[in-house]
This record gives structure tokens, C-alpha cells and sequence, in this order.
């Protein structure tokens, strides 16, 4: 059992008693150590005096407000290091952009989810990102009783930041589920980037299915390479046209825009966003998200040839191992066992052996298999992991492998 000491301590400050007793029941449940109080007018005071790792305070409160008692604590030189989290009925964005240019590191609306809230302020405090996957296949969804483990859907992964950025790369079919659950999280107000690596099938065949497009008060930016004279705009509704889909996008309920994106370097929701184009056919963008001192890359689909073979690019594997140098994840198109890729060459996918070569050459710190070929099962996955393994191994590297599985998230 952990020690006092050894909880995180957290100071809640709301005029409402209900919202109070809520709040710190939730937060103690989850082990939290909570000092609470209705009175805002001698806060600072007593935050001064607990110092803890947290201030969770209302917006409208008598005397001193969210707002004016944020800029207390941030001016008081003794609590430099305290998380200041606003909690809310107010739903007004404006509000949003007020308290976190003033210093606040959150921002969570009322009423709260007591299933997340104390996830999330644990998140905020310990400025984690959350990384989940919803889909980890490539090409086609797999079924059957023999695709359980790693699951079937495609290409998904999502980002969520400590201050509420949230960004989603790719649009599968492991889509669905993910709008599923936010869904059920009854999450309101979700404000998204929606990054598309490029627009072949298994990358945005369930943008129409996602649920939370259809809710009103939901925002999403849906950001990604244009192919030739075709926006991303384009590319989106051009797949729900009348001739594929039943329904267009002037159906969304959400508010929807597009932002076409070129090689090089990007500032999405105050995180900066680097793209470089890939070895696939098309223009297929990789991303690498830099924040606070860690560095996630999305790269899929790219063709890593074999060094014997006549498209064997050695500039272009210099660069895009300079692209990850380092990163904390690096999420890459691991389709093929070696052995499989013979016959597969110029399909635009990579073998364990070369993605390892990869791994190793940019020096990244864990390695996520990914869009694994329909074909494959899980017994095939875990072979190919395996082998993975064996050949990070062999090249003297210290790369973690991961092949992670439908629904899994991890912390960085």
C-alpha cells in the first residue's frame, strides 16, 4: 500500500458542495490525497500551505474565480511545480483558450465522466500521453476466430495530450470503434485532428461510420497529402458520393474542415507536427508529433527494398532514419515476414528485417509493429514478432519491440 507520502496530493476548490463531495470522493477512491473547500476567498492560503500537486477548481465561484485565482497560484513563486486543472459547467470555448493561456495545464467540462476524470487529472499532472491503437491490420479487416488477440480492424491510433489535444491517425475501420467509445464515455465537445496518412482504403473506409461526425458541438480538422489536383476535401467526400455511400458529408453534424499538408514542418493545436513524404505508391505523408520532450512517429505505408534489389534507395532510408532519429515510438508498416516479401515487391510494404534495419538506424527507443497483412493470423503475428526480435538482435540494437494489440494503450 502506498504511503501518503507517496499519493498524489491534490487541493479541490468549489462553491458547489455536490460538485465538492463528487469530486473528492472520486479522486480518493482512486487514491489521491484531496484537501477540499467551498470558500475561494482564502485558497491561496491554504494551498500555499498543503503545496500540492494539484489545484482542481470551479470557474464561477464568489470572491475569487477559477480564472483570478489560476493567476494566483501562478504568480506565487512556491508553487511553480503545482498542475492547476479547471473544472467547469461552462462549455464556452472562448473560456477553454482563456484558461490555458493563463497558465492553466487543463480544462474538463462538467458534468464529469467518474469512470476518466481521475485518469485524467492523473494524466495532466504527470503530463503523460495516452497512445491507443483501434486497428493494427493493413489492407483488409481479418475475421474469425484466428484474428482475436491482435483483433481485425485497420489502421487506427489515437494521441491524447495533457491539455485535451487529441489526434487520430488514419481512419480504418478500427475508426469505429474508437468513436464507439467516446461514445459511450459520453464525451461532449470533442475537438479533433484527424491526420490521413494517404487515402487508399484500409486508411479511410470508416471516416463514415465514426460516430461522433454525426453529433452536434464536435469539431474535427481532417488534415493529410493532396493527390495531385484532388484536395483532402475531395478526397473524403468523394467516398461518401452518392455512388459509394448513401449518405454525404452534409449530413456531419459536427463541424468539419479540411487542411492539406505538404512535406515538412507543422504547428497542429500547439504541438509541433513534422510530415515527410513516403515510399508508397501516391502521396503518403509519415508524421512525427514532438512534445514536451518526447517524439511519436506514424509511418505507414512505406517500401523498404532489400539492398540486392535495382530500387534499393540508400538516400531515401538515410532520411527517413534521420526523420525518426530518436523517437520514443515509432509505428511502422511491418506487412511482411521476410520470407512472404519476395513475391510481395513493389506492393508498397516492408519485411521484418528491413524494418528493423530501420529501428536500429534510428536509434528510436520502441518499436510498434503494424498493419499487419490480412492474410496473416495471429499465430503469423506473433512469428512475425519473433522474428523481429531475433533480427533487432542481431544488429546489436537496444530497440524494444512491441506488437501491439486492438484496444491496447500506452503511456509515454
Amino acid at each position: 500500500m502506498d504511503s501518503s507520502s507517496d499519493k498524489t496530493r491534490a487541493f479541490v476548490v468549489d462553491d458547489d458542495p455536490a460538485s465538492l463531495i463528487l469530486i473528492r470522493s472520486v479522486l480518493e477512491a482512486d487514491g489521491f490525497e484531496v484537501t477540499a473547500t467551498d470558500d475561494s476567498s482564502n485558497a491561496l492560503e491554504r494551498i500555499n500551505a498543503t503545496k500540492p500537486d494539484v489545484v482542481v477548481a470551479d470557474l464561477m465561484m464568489p470572491d475569487v474565480d477559477g480564472f483570478d485565482l489560476c493567476k494566483l497560484v501562478r504568480e506565487h513563486p512556491e508553487l511553480k511545480s503545482t498542475a492547476f486543472i479547471i473544472v467547469t459547467a461552462k462549455a464556452f470555448q472562448s473560456d477553454e483558450t482563456r484558461a490555458l493561456d493563463s497558465g492553466a495545464n487543463g480544462f474538463i467540462r462538467k458534468p464529469i465522466n467518474v469512470e476518466t476524470f481521475a485518469d485524467n487529472i492523473r494524466r495532466i499532472v504527470d503530463g503523460t500521453i495516452n497512445m491507443t491503437f483501434w486497428g493494427v491490420r493493413g489492407t483488409l479487416p481479418a475475421t474469425g476466430e484466428e484474428n482475436l488477440r491482435y483483433g481485425g480492424n485497420t489502421s487506427c491510433v489515437t494521441l491524447e495530450f495533457p491539455q485535451q489535444q487529441f489526434f487520430i491517425f488514419d481512419g480504418g475501420s478500427g475508426i469505429k470503434n474508437l468513436g464507439q467509445h467516446l461514445m459511450r464515455e459520453k464525451r461532449g465537445r470533442i475537438n479533433a485532428k484527424l491526420f490521413i496518412s494517404h487515402p487508399h482504403w484500409d486508411h479511410i473506409n470508416a471516416i463514415p461510420f465514426f460516430a461522433p461526425l454525426y453529433k452536434q458541438g464536435n469539431e474535427f480538422e481532417i488534415l493529410g497529402a493532396r493527390q495531385g489536383d484532388i484536395s483532402m476535401r475531395e478526397l473524403i467526400s468523394a467516398q461518401m458520393d452518392g455512388v459509394y455511400f448513401p449518405i454525404t458529408l452534409t449530413e456531419f453534424a459536427a463541424r468539419v474542415y479540411f487542411r492539406n499538408l505538404d512535406e515538412g514542418e507543422h504547428q497542429v493545436g500547439g504541438i509541433s507536427v513534422k510530415t515527410k513524404l513516403l515510399a508508397h505508391p501516391g502521396r503518403c505523408l509519415g508524421y512525427r508529433v514532438d512534445y514536451d520532450g518526447r517524439s511519436i512517429c506514424y509511418i505507414t505505408d512505406q517500401e523498404l527494398y532489400l539492398e540486392d534489389s535495382e530500387y534499393h534507395d540508400p538516400h531515401y532510408e538515410r532520411t527517413i532514419a534521420e526523420f525518426v532519429k530518436g523517437a520514443d515510438a515509432l509505428i511502422t508498416d511491418t506487412t511482411y515476414r521476410d520470407s512472404e516479401y519476395t513475391t510481395k515487391v513493389n506492393w508498397g510494404h516492408s519485411c521484418v528485417s528491413k524494418v528493423c534495419q530501420f529501428a536500429a538506424a534510428g536509434e528510436v527507443k520502441r518499436l510498434y509493429l503494424f498493419h499487419h497483412d490480412p492474410d496473416q493470423n495471429d499465430d503469423d503475428i506473433d512469428a512475425k514478432f519473433n522474428d523481429a526480435v531475433t533480427a533487432l538482435q542481431r544488429l546489436g540494437s537496444k530497440v524494444e519491440c512491441i506488437a501491439p494489440t486492438e484496444g491496447q494503450s500506452f503511456r509515454l
